[in-house]
């Protein structure tokens, strides 16, 4: 049928003609804390962690999941939808997050159709003043890579989950992509949504300033450090480091003491935390 004008082609316009979907908004939260150690005379190691919730619900009932939840299509945009879940889910607001990835599995939700627009959200979780919902908790995460094979640990203290993925490589775009080969912990296509973030994360901390999101105000230069290496999985040369932040942090009058080690000069970040 051909139409003469914008207003008569929506006025026939039938939105049934078109299969249903549904939206939903997933956030990964990363943070990096202190480490429990005996030996008070060294720096306090560091760990990456992330944020789960246990599911009260049918589908994967009982199994741990990122926070999220389904797009309102009608009241609110993917931004927005991200931010009210998160709150909703773990209690937590005001933070760092930015968009990840789209998933969009055929077969990702048992229900029905669903597309997630996944989130990256980075916090010090040191620094939460307000208490996390019940069923949220904090895992942390070991990543243990073999060629093409990815297993990923995730301890809470009292609990361990994993799940192991196979790194493919995309030939037109050269993205990195994932595939789901072992999983009995988490729920949907999760798994996919963790390691995405984590590489996301390995490769933003080299090029931007988001892991000041994850810092105090003030910190040491051991501190800021670790924090780089505990994300990139890997020791750094104390003068490359010093390259990589000579530009980005500012010397305090603050000093550290106490906790057994030689006082350190505090910094802070240089520019705005997001």
């Amino acid at each position: 049928m051909e139409y003469n004008s914008e207003e008569e082609f929506l006025k026939n316009y039938d939105s049934n003609s078109f299969d249903k979907l549904s939206m939903t908004s997933d956030i990964i939260i990363f943070s990096v804390s202190n480490k429990n150690q005996n030996n008070y005379r060294k720096l306090e190691e560091k760990e990456l962690s992330i944020l789960l919730v246990k599911r009260d619900n049918y589908p994967f009932k009982g199994k741990w999941c990122l926070p999220g939840g389904f797009l309102n299509p009608k009241t609110e945009t993917l931004d927005e939808c991200a931010k009210r879940v998160l709150y909703n889910e773990t209690n937590i607001k005001n933070i760092f997050i930015e968009q990840l990835y789209t998933f969009s599995g055929l077969n990702r939700d048992p229900r029905l159709r669903v597309v997630s627009c996944s989130y990256m959200a980075l916090i010090d979780k040191n620094r939460l003043s307000d208490s996390l919902s019940k069923n949220a908790k904090w895992f942390d995460v070991t990543l243990n890579e073999n060629k093409n094979n990815i297993e990923i640990i995730l301890d809470s203290g009292d609990e361990v989950l994993s799940f192991k993925v196979k790194k493919k490589m995309e030939n037109t775009t050269e993205r990195m992509d994932f595939e789901i080969i072992e999983n009995d912990y988490l729920a949907f296509d999760h798994p996919l949504v963790i390691v995405n973030g984590l590489y996301r994360l390995k490769n933003k901390i080299e090029y931007t300033d988001i892991v000041f999101n994850m810092m105090p105000e003030y910190f040491s230069l051991g501190e800021l450090q670790q924090v780089y290496e505990v994300i990139l999985g890997k020791k750094l040369l104390d003068p490359a480091f010093r390259r990589i932040i000579k530009d980005k942090v500012i010397k305090t009058e603050k000093i550290q003491t106490g906790g057994g080690h030689r006082p350190s000069i505090l910094y802070k970040y240089k520019g705005k935390k997001i």
